[in-house]
């Protein structure tokens, strides 16, 4: 299940390092008062330059080409027109694309000029605990040592890791076998093998898990209505670690 030949690793690579490329590019324009789907323009554009597919859009029936989620706006923000960011916002940013038939996936929550010190709180502790779980894999681990060191990282600044969402496996298909829980327990779960390549995304409230799904069919947001941060990288299995892919330092 999921475990890939050094060929499709290659491949995965390379779609993996533009798409981190367009998230960092992207990242960087963000200013108050650009609309998300000005935002999705200059990805799209960045996509067209670099020879790749959005492997979001048309995806079970989403419309657009990124996700571009504010605020308490967890993950799925569709692109629109008419949804401005302003300074103090932060955004998160999901892109995936296609090369060669291959999946590239990652994300980043990013402040738009000056944030507040728990907003910044909550995006330094997620990123970390993407950190924090990629330390724990190695060929033989668990699904719940993974979402183990995710969680407890955490919840130990006070936040509270998204449940309902998943890291998955990566490859020809964007979600593919096995979910890889941001929780979890030590030694339990599924048993990564070597040379799997696998999503790890991290999705933090900065009050409580519980989530609801607005009209649109798409856009998950915090129940309470506080921020959420989402970040991540795609990687593969080693047998004493993991190799991320979606590095392009």
């Amino acid at each position: 299940m999921g475990i890939k030949t050094p060929d499709e690793i290659e491949k995965i690579r390379v779609a993996c390092r533009i798409c981190k490329k367009i998230l960092l590019e992207t990242s960087a324009i963000l200013k108050e008062g650009m609309t998300t789907f000005e935002i999705a323009k200059f990805a799209e554009s960045l996509m067209e330059k670099e020879g790749v597919k959005s492997a979001f859009y048309g995806y079970r029936g989403y419309p657009g080409s990124i996700c571009v989620s504010i605020n308490e706006e967890v993950v799925h923000g569709i692109p629109s027109p008419t949804k401005f960011i302003r300074t103090g916002d932060i955004v998160s940013l999901d892109v995936g694309v296609i090369k060669d038939g291959y999946i590239g996936d990652c994300a980043a929550t990013c402040p738009v000029g000056t944030v507040d010190l728990e907003k910044q709180r909550l995006i330094d502790v997620t990123r970390d605990s993407l950190r924090m779980g990629l330390l724990s894999v190695f060929a033989g681990c668990k699904t719940g040592d993974l979402g183990w060191a995710i969680q407890q990282y955490v919840e130990k600044f006070g936040f509270n890791v998204v449940r309902d969402f998943a890291g998955h496996g990566v490859g020809r298909n964007l979600h593919e076998s096995p979910d890889i829980p941001n929780f979890g327990y030590p030694g339990k779960g599924y048993q990564l093998k070597e040379n799997m390549v696998i999503a790890v995304e991290p999705m933090v409230n900065m009050g409580r898990p519980d989530l609801r799904i607005l009209s649109d069919g798409w856009t998950v947001v915090t129940a309470d209505g506080l921020p959420s941060a989402h970040f991540e990288d795609t990687i593969v299995v080693r047998k004493n670690g993991c190799e991320v892919l979606t590095s392009i330092e």
